[in-house]
């Protein structure tokens, strides 16, 4: 069964902290960034109680690579417009906060074991920005981001997140951006939530409780489920970023544990210590 304090309980306990917490938020539409629905409201309402980090590193759905971690090392990384067919008001959103350069090198060197690479090339992307521009709108905390590496499993990605544990105890907050369930194919405005959505919803979620990410990680605990659920992973796999992450120390918090259209859960989660 499902435990885990509220967003409300969690939003009172949040104080300044010696170690950042873990977030992973369901960023959904694109829209979002410019919409303010109760999703929005909630990440407003995140940024305005989080001790404020030294930076962010974030971990987006949107920025895949093969055969290495890419490590965005540039000192003003660009807002990428990743999408089409959206309104020009979405195109003109533009979040100029500053990069982290010599912790973006740290990273670099601390994710050696797993093909780590430097570069200017890329920036901040709407799984990004879109959810930053909501919790921290000033855009005066240095940003920059980490690829994910397609050819790791969920395992790998659960053991690259380890590796960067030392950034907690250095003020770094570490953002995971995607959503829990993404069938982009199977949306619909006449569901509210798809059963096979809600049930791996909620397998991932008592996983997440029971700090049971070795069998989180394993695609043979789903079943069918996994593929209905993701037919591709890339935005499944920043969870595992995230809960490489935690420790005992930490507690858990979800929230906005809805779906839109049907198949995309918006489940959001944070671990902090207090």
């Amino acid at each position: 069964m499902l435990n885990s304090l509220r967003f409300d309980q969690m939003l009172d306990q949040l104080a300044p902290a010696e170690r950042a917490p873990v977030v992973f938020l369901g960023h959904g539409n694109p829209l979002y960034a410019i919409t303010d629905n109760a999703f929005a409201q909630s990440w407003q309402q995140l940024g305005q109680k989080l001790a404020r980090p030294q930076a962010i590193l974030c971990i987006s759905a949107h920025w895949e690579t093969r055969h290495s971690t890419l490590v965005h090392v540039g000192a003003m990384p660009k807002t990428i417009h990743d999408f089409y067919g959206f309104p020009q008001d979405l195109f003109d959103v533009q979040y100029p906060a500053a990069g982290a350069p010599e912790l973006a090198h740290d990273v670099a060197l601390m994710l050696k074991n797993h093909a780590a690479i430097p570069t200017e090339e890329w920036g901040l992307d709407h799984g990004a920005w879109a959810v930053l521009r909501h919790l921290y709108p000033e855009a005066d905390i240095p940003v920059f981001q980490i690829s994910i590496n397609r050819d790791l499993d969920f395992a790998g990605q659960l053991a690259l997140g380890r590796d960067l544990k030392a950034l907690r105890d250095r003020g770094v907050l570490i953002l995971g951006s995607g959503n829990l369930v993404h069938n982009l194919r199977a949306i619909s405005r006449d569901v509210e939530a798809f059963d096979w959505a809600q049930e791996f919803d909620q397998k991932v979620s008592q996983y997440l409780i029971d700090r049971n990410f070795g069998e989180m990680a394993d695609p043979e605990q789903y079943g069918s489920l996994l593929p209905q659920a993701h037919p591709s992973v890339e935005h499944f796999a920043p969870a595992f970023y995230c809960a490489g992450l935690v420790d005992e120390k930490d507690q858990l918090a979800f929230f906005n544990d809805q779906f839109d259209m049907g198949s995309l859960s918006m489940r959001s989660f944070i671990y902090y210590t207090n």
